[in-house]
C-alpha cells in the first residue's frame, strides 16, 4: 500500500492558495486527529485562505475562512459545487445512494422524498415523542454520581431516531439495532481512510466494522420488508413509512436507496444532536449564571433561551468542523481561480471562533442568539444554501426538548478541574472525557 503522490505537485500549487510544506501523509494525519489545532495553526501561519493536501490521490482542499467566500459556495450553482462528491469519505458508511453523496437531480429527488419528514407539522408530531424518550432516558441516569453525559445523549438521541426513522417499538428489534448503529457510528478517522485502499478490508478494524456493517444492513433490509406488506402503512408518520407511500412510480425507492437514506438518517440524525447536547451540559455546568437562565426558561417553558443555548453550544464546540464541496468547473473564490476537481471547504470551525465574527468568542454566552443573530455565513453548523442540513430544525427541536425535560427535574454540576477537548471520531469532534457531568434530582 501507498500513499498516492506524497510529493506536492509545484505546477499546480502555484495557482492555489499556500499550503505546508509538508507530505501528503503527514498532512492526512494531522487532520484525520488533529484537525481543529492543524486548522487554526494553518491559518494563524497561511491567512484565511490556504490549501491542504489529503489522501487518498492527493485531495487539494482548499480551505475558506471568510463569510464572503462562503457565501460564494453557498450560493453557488450546485452543478458546479458537487457537495455529494465533496463528501465521498462517508461512502462506505452512508453508501452510494445517501442524499449526502448523490449531486444535481438525483440529489433534488431524494431531498424532495426526505424533507416533508422534518418540516411543518411533522416536527410538531414528533414533539411528544422526544419528551416521553427524555424523561424514560433521564429516569435511568445515577443521580449523585459522576457520568458521560455524552454516553446518555446518545442513548437518549438513538432511541428518538430509531422511533422517528422507524417507527420501531418492538424492543427485541430496538435491543438488535442499538449496538450496531453505535458501533457503525464509533468508526475511527483511520479507518474510513483505510475504506479507500481495498486491500485492508480482509484486516484487523476493517474486517471487523465490515461485519458489523453486514448485521445492521440484514436488520435493515428485514425492516424494510416487511413494512413493505404492512397493512397500516396509509397511517404510519415514521420516516421510512413515508417513504415506502411513494409507491413503485418514477419517484419510488429501491430497497438498496432505501437502505442508504435510513443509514444516513440514523447516524448523521442523533450523532451530532448527542454530541451537541453533551457540549451543552458541559457548558452549562461551568457557567452557573447560564444554568440558572436556563433553568428558568425550562421552569417556565421558554423555549428561546433553551434553543439558544443549544445554537451556542454548536458553535464554541461544532461537532463537524468543516463542510465540502467538489468543483466540477473554474470558479473565482477568494481572489484564486480554482481549478475544476479541487474541494472548496468552508471551515465551521474556524468561521464561528473568529473574534471578528463572535467577540469573546471563547465564552459561552446563548445570549449571542437571544439579543440578535449572528452576520450571515458566521454560524454555518448546518452548512448552507441547496445542501443544508434537512435535519436542522429536527436537531433543534429535539435538543430543546431534551434540555427543558432535564433541566426541569435536576440540578446539574461538574467534577472536572477543566474544560474538556474535544477529539475525532468519524468525520464529528466530540468531549475527549465524554462531558462527564453529576446531576442530583431537583
Amino acid at each position: 500500500m501507498a500513499f498516492a503522490s506524497t510529493t506536492l505537485p509545484k505546477t499546480v500549487d502555484a495557482t492555489l492558495p499556500p499550503s505546508s510544506p509538508l507530505p501528503v501523509l503527514a498532512q492526512s494525519l494531522l487532520f484525520g486527529q488533529f484537525r481543529p489545532q492543524m486548522m487554526q495553526l494553518m491559518r494563524r501561519r497561511y491567512g484565511d485562505i490556504f490549501t491542504l493536501h489529503i489522501a487518498p490521490r492527493n485531495r487539494r482542499l482548499i480551505v475558506l475562512t471568510q463569510p464572503e467566500d462562503i457565501k460564494t459556495v453557498f450560493s453557488g450553482a450546485p452543478a458546479v459545487y458537487h457537495a455529494g462528491e465533496g463528501n465521498a469519505i462517508l461512502g462506505p458508511i452512508m453508501g452510494e445512494h445517501s442524499v449526502l453523496l448523490v449531486d444535481e437531480d438525483k440529489h433534488v429527488r431524494v431531498r424532495r422524498l426526505l424533507m416533508p419528514a422534518f418540516h411543518g407539522a411533522a416536527l410538531r408530531g414528533y414533539e411528544q415523542l422526544v419528551a416521553e424518550v427524555a424523561r424514560d432516558q433521564a429516569q435511568r441516569w445515577p443521580v449523585g454520581r459522576e457520568f458521560a453525559s455524552h454516553d446518555a445523549m446518545h442513548a437518549l438521541t438513538l432511541e428518538v431516531i430509531l422511533r422517528v426513522v422507524f417507527g420501531v417499538t418492538d424492543e427485541a428489534r430496538l435491543a438488535a439495532l442499538r449496538p450496531l448503529v453505535r458501533d457503525v457510528v464509533a468508526i475511527g478517522p483511520i479507518v474510513m481512510l483505510g475504506f479507500f485502499y481495498p486491500k485492508l478490508q480482509g484486516f484487523g478494524p476493517w474486517r471487523r466494522y465490515l461485519s458489523q456493517q453486514a448485521e445492521l444492513d440484514r436488520l435493515l433490509y428485514a425492516e424494510i420488508a416487511e413494512r413493505r406488506t404492512a397493512t397500516d402503512l396509509a397511517g404510519r408518520d415514521d420516516v421510512l413509512s413515508r417513504l415506502l407511500r411513494t409507491g413503485d412510480g418514477p419517484d419510488g425507492l429501491t430497497d438498496p436507496e432505501l437502505r442508504d437514506q435510513l443509514v444516513t438518517l440514523l447516524l448523521a440524525g442523533h450523532e451530532t444532536t448527542a454530541t451537541t447536547l453533551a457540549w451543552a451540559w458541559h457548558d452549562l455546568a461551568r457557567n452557573p449564571a447560564q444554568l440558572v437562565k436556563a433553568r428558568q426558561a425550562a421552569d417556565a417553558g421558554e423555549d428561546d433561551y433553551l434553543g439558544a443555548v443549544f445554537k451556542e453550544s454548536l458553535r464554541l464546540h461544532p461537532v463537524i468542523y468543516e463542510v465540502a464541496r467538489r468543483l466540477t468547473e473554474p470558479v473565482e473564490v477568494g481572489g484564486y481561480r480554482l481549478p475544476a476537481g479541487v474541494t472548496v471547504m468552508p471551515a465551521i470551525g474556524l468561521v464561528q471562533s473568529d473574534e471578528r465574527n463572535f467577540p469573546a468568542h471563547q465564552e459561552f454566552r446563548p445570549e449571542r442568539f437571544t439579543d440578535g443573530q449572528p452576520a450571515p455565513n458566521t454560524w454555518i453548523p448546518f452548512g448552507g444554501g441547496a445542501r443544508r442540513c434537512l435535519g436542522a430544525g429536527f436537531a433543534q427541536l429535539e435538543a430543546t426538548v431534551v434540555l427543558r425535560e432535564v433541566l426541569s427535574r435536576f440540578e446539574l454540576r461538574f467534577d472536572a478541574s477543566r474544560p474538556e477537548k474535544a477529539k475525532p471520531r468519524n468525520i464529528t469532534l466530540i468531549p475527549s472525557r465524554g462531558a462527564r457531568v453529576t446531576v442530583t434530582r431537583r
